[in-house]
């Protein structure tokens, strides 16, 4: 059997692809696996600065849970299936590097979700997003109901996942469901890339202690979400990478992040 994720390296960034073309790159139970193994060891590897998500070829960056798989299989089956999404796309979420998601193609329920784990997403012109679950009797159920309202809001959100509604590249970029859109016929990797160069270069302390404090807020009251701004950046202030920062400065050339 083929391993479903390619892992690449290029400088700091490490790039995971879905392999699985055939299947419109769906999430197979050894996909969810191998997600979770590398965003596990990506994670905690002080080498990687930026976390990159792809599909293989250029029609589907994930077209969601692996129907074929799923059929003969029970309701606990499927139960068991769901909670893989939690604990495999989990060291995605709540990793410590940013991680971003190269969307290729259709990203379709469960697609969409693993994008929605990721920080930022970055979109092909021709790919399209939807979470068409309610179409098919079920609810989104590898997160699409918590993370969707979080960024584009509620009522876009009950707008897409009642009416099955498909957003077109730009309107998501409108809606703010992406970040930034490649144009037809560029590379979509190479783009993405040279999109996230700052994240590479920058100071992964303060890039960590930005993604704990902006995760925080969406959980907690804002006063406590300002105290815990308040100790992520003490975090900041007593690395290197700080100090480093105003002696480039001082020194008029560009700083040399290390992580310490």
């Amino acid at each position: 059997m083929t391993d479903p994720l390619h892992v690449e390296r290029r400088g700091g960034a490490a790039i995971l692809t879905i392999d699985r073309e055939a299947r419109r790159n769906a999430l197979s139970r050894d996909t969810l696996l191998a997600l979770g193994r590398a965003g596990r060891e990506l994670s905690a590897d002080p080498a990687v600065r930026v976390i990159v998500v792809t599909g293989r070829g250029d029609k589907a960056f994930c077209a969601g849970a692996d129907l074929k798989e799923r059929q003969g299989s029970t309701d606990d089956d499927v139960r068991a299936q769901i909670s893989l999404y939690r604990t495999e796309l989990g060291p995605l979420d709540r990793s410590p590097k940013p991680v971003v998601a190269a969307i290729n193609g259709v990203a379709f329920g469960g697609g969409l979700e693993l994008a929605l784990v990721c920080d930022l997403r970055v979109a092909a012109a021709h790919a399209e997003l939807a979470l068409p679950e309610t179409g098919l009797g079920i609810i989104p159920g590898a997160g699409g109901t918590q993370r969707l309202p979080r960024v584009v809001g509620e009522a876009r959100a009950k707008e897409m996942i009642l009416l099955g509604r498909r957003l077109s590249a730009e309107e998501a970029l409108r809606w703010g469901l992406v970040n930034h859109v490649v144009a037809e016929g560029a590379d979509l990797l190479a783009e993405t890339l040279a999109y996230v160069a700052p994240i590479a270069d920058g100071a992964p302390v303060a890039q960590a202690a930005a993604l704990a404090a902006i995760d925080a807020a969406l959980e907690v009251p804002l006063d406590r979400g300002l105290e815990l701004e308040r100790l992520h950046y003490d975090a900041t202030l007593r690395s290197a990478d700080r100090r480093e920062a105003l002696s480039a400065f001082a020194e008029k050339r560009r700083p040399r992040f290390t992580g310490a």
